[in-house]
């Protein structure tokens, strides 16, 4: 395999391999395969998701991204990716800010000024308050929203002693949300305009630093349910501070989005 450029960049803590891929040099059905091996920490690169940039189906668009979770599947949106990609976007001089990108879950736009990246996400669906959910004896009370990509929120009172990944994972694959699954936010309020958030996310099948989506989603709800007015400040599991705008069903998400490093993949990336 001759060597494929790379880009490494992280929004919130939430790491991405990005790949220009306006070339064609992996095919549409390669990019579940190059997401489990590359994604893998410590065996290769090691991130969140691999984010592929092609060319666009509409010509004033600036790139139409596939995302792939860690585990292969593939995501209609991510946050923190789509806030990298418009970056990166900028940089390779695929488009000039502000832009527009397509994904499975529409067309976003993107302000791109420094390290700091403007994203407005699709419209919210499917919001639905005051959800009971019972597993295993446990009983929850929750509310979902989908903001690209599904959610649930929980709140609770002591967010540092909440496990995620135990609860997370019971609640992902909860009946309720199947056959898709969901992504499951646990989130605390801080103050009359923060709240701080921990995130499971599907695809990872873990906790992670940061959520775009998920953070925006815990915002949406706050502000569905009276607990704060826009703007919101979301403190990640990562320590940053995300800013959620929320303009009647339009959400802003805004925060640094930084370039790691850059390099050429070898074959021996791919290997077990």
């Amino acid at each position: 395999m001759k060597p494929l450029r790379f880009t490494k960049m992280q929004a919130s803590g939430n790491d991405f391999i990005l790949i220009n891929n306006f070339s064609g040099a992996l095919s549409p059905d390669q990019g579940p395969y190059w997401a489990r091996k590359l994604c893998r920490r410590r065996l290769s690169v090691g991130a969140d998701g691999l984010i592929l940039l092609e060319p666009p189906r509409k010509p004033h668009h600036a790139f139409r991204w596939r995302f792939f979770n860690a585990d292969g599947s593939e995501a209609e949106m991510c946050g923190n990716g789509g806030r990298c990609a418009a970056r990166f976007a900028v940089e390779e001089g695929l488009g000039k800010s502000p832009l527009i990108f397509e994904t499975l879950a529409g067309e976003i736009q993107a302000e791109v000024e420094g390290d700091k990246v403007k994203v407005q996400l699709t419209p919210p669906q499917d919001l639905k308050l005051d959800l009971t959910l019972e597993d295993q004896g446990r009983r929850w009370r929750g509310h979902f929203v989908n903001t690209g990509v599904p959610h649930l929120v929980i709140w609770v009172e002591d967010l540092e002693g909440v496990p995620v990944r135990e609860w997370g994972r019971a609640l992902r694959f909860h009946p309720a949300f199947a056959p898709a699954g969901t992504n499951v936010n646990f989130v605390q309020e801080l103050a009359p305009q923060e709240i701080a958030v921990r995130t499971y996310e599907r695809g990872v099948e873990d906790e992670t630093l940061a959520c775009g989506t998920g953070a925006s989603a815990a915002a949406y709800v706050a502000y569905r349910l009276g607990k704060v007015s826009s703007p919101v400040t979301v403190k990640t599991k990562g320590g940053e501070k995300l800013q959620i705008f929320i303009e009647g069903d339009q959400i802003f998400l805004q925060g640094e989005a930084r370039f790691i490093y850059r390099g050429e993949l070898y074959s021996e990336a791919l290997k077990d």
